[in-house]
C-alpha cells in the first residue's frame, strides 16, 4: 500500500523522477526490500514450497532439524544455512518434489513438497516448429536460457553469455 502511493502518480517518485526508466529501476529493489521485511516462509507438514526456476528462496526448517533430504535433486537444490535454523531452496528443474526434515536421531519430523515452476510475468517463448526460443521481456525482450529451448539456441545464447564475461573479466585485470 505505502509502496504504490509513494509511486503513484500523485506521489512522491512522481514529482521527482522524470523518466519513467528510473522508476522502473526503483520499483525492483524496493518489492525486494519489502519481502525482507516480511520475512521467511515456515515448512509444516502438508505445505507447499514454490520456488520459481533458477531462483533461491529462504524458508525456516521445522525445529529440531539436522538433515535434508530432497527426493529429486534435478527438481530442486537445498543447502542448510549456518545460522538461523534457516535452509535454501534453488529451483532447478521444473517439476514437483519432496523433501524430507529428519532429526539427529534419523526420525522424520516433517514431509513437504517443493513446487518448481517458471516466472512467465515476463517471459515470451517464441516456437517455431520443433524450434523454442525463451526472452525476457524486462523491459526490452532478450534472449534467455530455459529448460525446453533447442539446442541450437542454447548454445548461441550460452556462447554470447560466455564471451562476453571472458572479456568483461579480461577488461578488469
Amino acid at each position: 500500500m505505502f509502496f504504490t502511493k509513494y509511486l503513484s502518480s500523485e506521489g512522491f517518485a512522481s514529482k521527482y523522477l522524470a523518466s519513467k526508466n528510473l522508476r522502473d529501476l526503483l520499483i525492483p529493489p524496493l518489492i525486494i526490500a519489502a519481502g525482507l521485511l516480511l520475512g521467511t516462509q515456515n515448512v509444516r507438514a502438508g505445505s507447499n514450497l514454490d520456488v520459481v526456476l533458477y531462483q533461491a528462496q529462504i524458508f525456516e526448517m521445522p525445529e529440531g532439524t539436522s538433515t535434508l533430504i530432497v527426493g529429486n535433486p534435478i527438481i530442486a537444490d537445498v543447502t542448510i544455512l549456518k545460522k538461523g535454523n534457516k535452509m535454501l531452496v534453488t529451483g532447478k528443474g521444473f517439476g514437483e518434489t519432496n523433501l524430507l526434515a529428519l532429526d539427529n536421531a534419523g526420525n522424520l519430523i516433517v514431509e513437504t513438497k517443493i513446487r518448481v515452476s517458471s516466472s512467465t510475468a515476463q517471459n515470451l517463448t517464441v516456437q517455431r516448429g520443433a524450434e523454442r526460443e525463451s526472452y525476457s521481456c524486462s523491459p526490452r525482450c532478450q534472449p534467455t536460457v530455459s529448460l525446453g529451448d533447442s539446442p541450437r539456441f542454447v548454445g548461441e545464447v550460452t556462447g554470447q553469455i560466455q564471451a562476453n564475461t571472458t572479456s568483461s573479466t579480461q577488461g578488469a585485470r
